[in-house]
């Protein structure tokens, strides 16, 4: 055993000892962290707007502070993204991550260092407590490559701001920076094909034992890898051992990435954002993942079906059962203040507290990590029809993950035209690139030649009728999901085609 792989061990017994003791007292571990947020943010702006300053328990907390989004937020972001200070969070964060907004514009995410530092952490300690879990340390001794956005950052009003793959890359450990690929001037390659042709040739002939990434760019660089060497991913890195992911659901990647690899790794399942590290896979024997209760965040949850009503249930962690899927709402060291983060987890267990994520709150597409929303494609409908004179019935849309041999993934449109357009060619043509124009992540999915152009395929006149009265729902206030991140839906529908 290298001296690296012996202190890694030695490491990883002390996190897992750390992580046993918060998970083993949660709802203490949740009180102390409400009490630090409140206590430290109690005269900032919106703390003093809320009165923080009275409040002593959550039933205040819940009483004072309402269930926000981000553009219920978005007066307070406003002030912090225009120089303010100690306005969500005492002083200023050190960072923006932006994201595509989900209404109008770009979301400004506000990073602090408290934050990016819990972000580092859970980083870590996710590899620690596999390598607590399994014993298995050999990894430590290969290279490792993080498939992520650039590195280069713009600024705003002195802020630094970026996308927070890129934000990361920054937080490499000194320890890991020799285990490290890509070279930092691959990473900051914008063009996502041209970054993934030089990544290969950079790995190609290296010990590369963990890979991680979001599953649709991992696949891309394993079968440029096929591509060029007509070999499996195993048979040119034999000691590869650890696959993490995060982003996006895995289990329709697996067949394909079991294939592409030519045997079975051991993965970790992460569930980062850009608003914080909530929760990272803790056993490779038991479903769900860890929920961090002493990260500087205090969970509260509301029941999916009940999110809609007038005056939902606002849930602490003692309230919560399995088998149940809830929103998740957040209060964080980064300034976010009960907000709706738009992510639906469903608990696998509650000792410890264990979580997958079950969805959004509303329908969306995102298999690639291209967050498409119900408002871009109705918009990018519209606009298609009313520049070639066409009309429909219904559309929704799904994605092809697996198409046929040699071709991209694409976003497939099931739509019943009522009249048809002057031109199909160019009606597909103005529905994507009013998506490109929406959504940034859509975008650089195409531009990086991740997906292709989306399809339509039309369905015949009575077609969605056809199938919602064949599942049941004709009639009532049941309608036609939209859009959707599997292909249940699609699938349905292939027999009411034309």
């Amino acid at each position: 055993m290298s001296l690296k792989s012996f202190a890694a061990r030695i490491f990883a017994k002390n996190i897992a000892r750390k992580t046993a003791k918060w998970a083993g007292q949660p709802l203490k571990t949740q009180e102390k962290v409400f009490q630090n947020l409140i206590r430290t943010a109690s005269n900032t702006k919106f703390g003093q707007d809320h009165n923080f300053g009275g409040i002593t328990s959550y039933a205040d907390f819940a009483k004072q502070v309402p269930v926000r989004d981000y553009e219920g937020l978005r007066s307070y972001v406003d002030q912090v993204v225009s120089g303010s200070e100690s306005v969500l969070w005492p002083g200023k964060p050190i960072y923006f991550a932006k994201t595509s907004g989900t209404t109008s514009g770009s979301k400004y995410i506000p990073i602090t260092k408290a934050s990016i530092k819990e972000q580092v952490l859970a980083s870590r300690n996710a590899i620690l407590n596999y390598i607590h879990e399994t014993g298995k340390t050999d990894f430590v001794n290969g290279k490792w490559i993080f498939l992520q956005g650039s590195p280069e950052l713009q600024e705003k009003n002195g802020i630094k701001l970026g996308r927070l793959s890129g934000i990361s890359a920054h937080y490499v450990p000194s320890y890991l920076q020799k285990n490290r690929l890509p070279s930092w001037e691959t990473n900051c390659i914008e063009d996502w094909e041209t970054k993934v042709n030089e990544i290969v040739k950079e790995t190609e002939n290296e010990n590369m034992t963990l890979i991680a990434g979001i599953p649709s760019w991992v696949q891309m660089y394993f079968e440029k890898l096929n591509a060029k060497s007509n070999k499996k991913v195993s048979e040119i890195f034999p000691n590869f051992q650890l696959f993490i992911y995060g982003g996006v659901n895995y289990a329709p990647y697996k067949t394909k990435f079991e294939n592409l690899i030519g045997k079975p790794v051991d993965s970790i399942e992460l569930f980062p954002a850009s608003e914080g590290f909530f929760a990272y896979q803790n056993s490779q024997s038991e479903e769900g993942m860890l929920l961090l209760l002493d990260a500087g965040i205090f969970y509260e949850f509301i029941r999916s079906d009940e999110f809609f009503d007038e005056n939902p249930q606002r849930l602490t962690l003692k309230d919560v059962e399995t088998g149940t899927d809830y929103v998740m709402i957040i209060s964080t060291n980064a300034g976010l203040w009960a907000y709706n983060l738009g992510d639906t987890v469903r608990f696998t267990s509650v000792k410890p507290y264990k979580v997958v994520v079950s969805g959004r709150i509303k329908h969306f597409i995102s298999a690639f990590g291209e967050h498409v929303i119900a408002k871009e494609v109705e918009q990018a409908m519209q606009e298609a029809l009313t520049a070639t004179r066409a009309s429909v019935n219904e559309f929704s849309v799904a994605p092809k993950i697996t198409p046929d041999e040699d071709e991209l993934p694409y976003h497939e449109w099931f739509v019943e035209f009522e009249s048809l357009p002057e031109d199909m060619d160019r009606f597909r043509e103005l529905l994507d690139l009013s998506l490109q124009k929406q959504n940034s992540y859509y975008f650089d999915l195409i531009d990086g030649k991740i997906l292709q152009r989306l399809k339509v395929t039309p369905v015949r006149v009575g077609g969605f009728r056809a199938y919602m009265k064949s599942i049941g729902k004709l009639g009532g206030q049941n309608k036609v999901q939209r859009l959707a991140n599997d292909r249940k839906v699609a699938d349905g529908l292939q027999e009411f085609v034309q």
